[in-house]
C-alpha cells in the first residue's frame, strides 16, 4: 500500500508542476540505487525495496525514475505515462518532396497518374507506381513497354547500386505487375526469375506465379534455399490450393527457416491428415531447443497446427542483468551510434542518438549489441517508403531477432519522423530489430518503444531500399 500512496503523491506533484530536474552528478550510492530501480523495472518486481527508497529520494530525477518504473510494472501499457514530466522532443525533419508524389499513388489511382510516375526522378515513386499499375493499367501499351524494359535484360549482379539507383528492385517489381497486365509475357519470363541466383528475383517469381495461379512453380519455390522465398510460396499455395498441398507444408516444417516454418504450420492448421499433429509437435520440440525467444511465432504456429494450446509456449531465457550503462543513459548521457551502409548498397551513413531519458534499459541493451557487432552485415528487410524501414534480423525477416526478449518501455514521444523504435510481436517481445519512422506515426505510441532518434543523415535513411545492408554500427562521440 505504501508504494501506491507514494506513486499517487508523486503524480499530484507532477500535475502541479512541482517536480523539476536537479543538476549535478549523483553519488555512487545514488547511482547504484538507480541501477536497482532499473533492474526491478526490467524484472517487473513491484515489491522491490529499491522502488520505495527511490520514490522518497531527495533528487527529483531519482523520484521520477521510480515513478516511471512503478507505472510500467503495474500497467502493461502504462496508460498513465502522459502524467510524467515532459521529455525533450525529437528533432523535426522535413520530408523529401518525392514522398508527396508517392503518397498520391494508391490502388485507386488512374493510369493517367501511374504512367508518368513510372518515370519519376525518385525510384521509390517509380516502384510504387509499378505496384499499382497492375491494378489500373490493363491494355496500356506504354506502361507495359516501360515495365518490360525494367526486365530486359535481367540484372546479373543485383547487390550493387550507386546512390539513388536500384539493383533487383525494378525487375522484381515489374514481373508481378506484368503478370496482371500481360500474362503471356510474364509466363515466358517466369523461368528466368525462378532460377535466378538472387533470392529477391525468385521471390518476384513467387508473386507473379501467385497472380498466374501457377501452382507448379509455387511448389518448386516452396522448397527454395531462402526462407523468404519459401514463406511467400507457401502462403500463395495456401490461398490457391489449401490443404491440397499439405505434403509440401510438411516438408517445409522440417526445415530451418523460421518464417517459412511459421507459414507452413499456419497452412497445416486444421489439416485432415493423421500425421500432422505428431510431426508438428516434433518440429516444436526442435525449435524450442534453439532457445530463441523471438522465434515464438514459429513455435506458436506449430502448436496450433498440432491442435495444442499456444499458451504452453513461454519465454525460454532468463532475464540477463541490466547493462551498467543504463544508469548513465537514464540520467541523460549523450550516446550516439553511426549506422554505415555497405558500399554494395550505395554507401552513406546516418547517426542516431540513444534516448536513455525515455528507454534506458532498452537503449543500454542495444548499445551492448552494437558493441558485440550484432548488427554488422544485417539488412533492412522491410521498407515502406511512407511508413517505416525495419532491419536488424539475422534471417532478414520478421520472425527472428535477439535470443532474449527486450521489454517495452513505453514513453511520451508520439513516434515523430526520424524516431527509432523497437520491433515486437506483442507486448514485451522486443526482438532487437530497429524500425525508423519515415513519417509521423502517432498510432504506434501505445505499443512500441522509442529508444533512439536520427540526429544526422535523414536523407540517407530516406534513400534506403529493401535489402540494403548495414556494414557496421559503431559508437561515435557527439559533435561539440
Amino acid at each position: 500500500m505504501r508504494l501506491y500512496a507514494i506513486r499517487a503523491g508523486l503524480l499530484c506533484m507532477i500535475l502541479h508542476g512541482t517536480v523539476s530536474a536537479q543538476a549535478g552528478p549523483l553519488s555512487r550510492a545514488d547511482s547504484a540505487l538507480v541501477g536497482r530501480v532499473l533492474a526491478a523495472e526490467d524484472r517487473r518486481e513491484a515489491g522491490d525495496e529499491a522502488l520505495a527508497a527511490a520514490a522518497g529520494h531527495a533528487d527529483a530525477r531519482v523520484r521520477q525514475l521510480a515513478l516511471r518504473a512503478m507505472g510500467r510494472i503495474r500497467d502493461p501499457k502504462f496508460a498513465a505515462r502522459e502524467l510524467l514530466a515532459a521529455v525533450p522532443p525529437a528533432p523535426v525533419w522535413p520530408e523529401p518532396a518525392w514522398r508527396l508524389r508517392l503518397r498520391a499513388l494508391t490502388p485507386k489511382s488512374e493510369c493517367d497518374a501511374v504512367r508518368p510516375a513510372l518515370g519519376d526522378s525518385a525510384w521509390p515513386v517509380r516502384l510504387r507506381a509499378a505496384a499499382v499499375a497492375g491494378l489500373r493499367c490493363s491494355g496500356d501499351k506504354e506502361v507495359v513497354r516501360t515495365l518490360r524494359g525494367w526486365m530486359e535484360p535481367l540484372p546479373a549482379e543485383v547487390d550493387r547500386r550507386p546512390p539513388g539507383g536500384v539493383s533487383w528492385h525494378a525487375a522484381g517489381q515489374a514481373l508481378p505487375a506484368i503478370a496482371r497486365l500481360e500474362p503471356a509475357t510474364a509466363r515466358a519470363a517466369l523461368p528466368g526469375f525462378a532460377k535466378h541466383r538472387a533470392w529477391p528475383m525468385r521471390r518476384a517469381a513467387v508473386r507473379a506465379a501467385a497472380v498466374l495461379a501457377d501452382t507448379t512453380t509455387l511448389r518448386a519455390l516452396a522448397r527454395d534455399a531462402h526462407g523468404n522465398v519459401q514463406e511467400e510460396a507457401v502462403d500463395a499455395l495456401a490461398r490457391l490450393s489449401g490443404h491440397g498441398d499439405d505434403a509440401t507444408y510438411l516438408e517445409v516444417i522440417a526445415g530451418t527457416h523460421p518464417q517459412a516454418v511459421r507459414a507452413a504450420a499456419a497452412a497445416l492448421k486444421g489439416s485432415p491428415r493423421d500425421d500432422v499433429a505428431a510431426r508438428a509437435r516434433a518440429a516444436w520440440t526442435r525449435w524450442s531447443a534453439r532457445a530463441i525467444d523471438s522465434e515464438r511465432d514459429v513455435r506458436v504456429a506449430l502448436l496450433e497446427a498440432a491442435g495444442d494450446s499456444a499458451g504452453s509456449d513461454r519465454p525460454l531465457n532468463p532475464r540477463p542483468p541490466v547493462p551498467a550503462e543504463a544508469v548513465a543513459l537514464a540520467l541523460g548521457a549523450d550516446v550516439r551510434l553511426r549506422v554505415t551502409l555497405a558500399a554494395s548498397s550505395g554507401g552513406g551513413a546516418f547517426v542516431v542518438r540513444l534516448r536513455g531519458d525515455v528507454a534506458p534499459i532498452m537503449a543500454s541493451r542495444i548499445l551492448a549489441l552494437v558493441r558485440r557487432g550484432f548488427y554488422d552485415g544485417l539488412t533492412w528487410h522491410r521498407v515502406e517508403h511512407d511508413f517505416v524501414i525495419q532491419g536488424g534480423s539475422p534471417g532478414e525477416n520478421e520472425y527472428v531477432g535477439a535470443d532474449v526478449y527486450l521489454r517495452d518501455e513505453l514513453g511520451t514521444l508520439p513516434h515523430p519522423r526520424g524516431t527509432v523504435g523497437m520491433s515486437t510481436r506483442g507486448h514485451d517481445t522486443g526482438d532487437a530489430q530497429w524500425f525508423v519512422n519515415l513519417r509521423h506515426n502517432p498510432r504506434l505510441q501505445g505499443d512500441y518503444t522509442v529508444f533512439a532518434e536520427v540526429a544526422d543523415g535523414i536523407d540517407v535513411v530516406d534513400g534506403i531500399l529493401e535489402g540494403d545492408r548495414i556494414a557496421r554500427i559503431e559508437v561515435v562521440q557527439p559533435a561539440r
